[in-house]
């Protein structure tokens, strides 16, 4: 059985989709999620869901992100994670953090990537005149929003969509496809997800 860990850094939406995910015959359990943020929703709910929960902030760090990258991995280690689920973790990480954790790491990132890394994706894709939007899980890697892309959940563009109306859209799948790719993930297999939504 694997053991998950998820980082997250708010409300935690995808989190509490993978932990309900993990059940019965799935190859993984959550036992542990984390967050930057003390003040994250997320951990609330996480505790009420019996997962075990802890915070590293980010803010006393200031600029010195290997410190507190340091502070996570050393809060991390006696969960003893064989997988790392970011979801919806708003820190960027290091090459220091990302590649001991190298074929173990996953992200999920609202855009069809390689479009649109970083922030803003949805009004970036409403802006470029896009038929389609979506999410995509893909492995981590030093880059940011980089790696082997794991699943693609596509969705297409509305007229009169604003970023929040596709994000809201996107965010129904990534509720789907987050979920299919860690199974697979966690059962050896790295076949790419394809999903497509309304």
């Amino acid at each position: 059985m694997k053991r998950v860990a998820i980082l997250i850094s708010g409300g935690g939406s995808n989190m509490i989709k993978l932990v309900e995910s993990m059940v019965g015959d799935h190859p993984a359990r959550a036992i542990v999620v984390a967050s930057n943020d003390p003040c994250a929703g997320g951990l609330t709910k996480a505790a009420e869901m019996g997962i075990t929960t802890f915070s590293v902030d980010h803010r006393p760090f200031g600029k010195d992100r290997a410190a507190f990258e340091a502070a996570l991995q050393q809060a991390l280690a006696p969960h003893a994670p064989d997988i790392i689920c970011l979801a919806g973790f708003m820190r960027v990480l290091t090459a220091g953090f990302v590649q001991p954790w190298a074929g173990k790491m996953l992200n999920i990132h609202p855009s069809l990537l390689p479009k649109y890394k970083g922030l803003h994706t949805h009004a970036r894709a409403l802006e470029a005149g896009d038929a389609e939007a979506g999410c995509t899980v893909h492995e981590v890697t030093p880059e940011l929003d980089d790696g082997p892309i794991l699943g693609q959940a596509r969705v297409p563009v509305m007229p009169g969509d604003t970023p929040d109306t596709l994000a809201a859209r996107v965010l129904v799948q990534e509720h789907r496809l987050y979920p299919a790719v860690l199974r697979r993930f966690a059962a050896g297999d790295k076949t790419p997800v394809l999903l497509s939504g309304e």
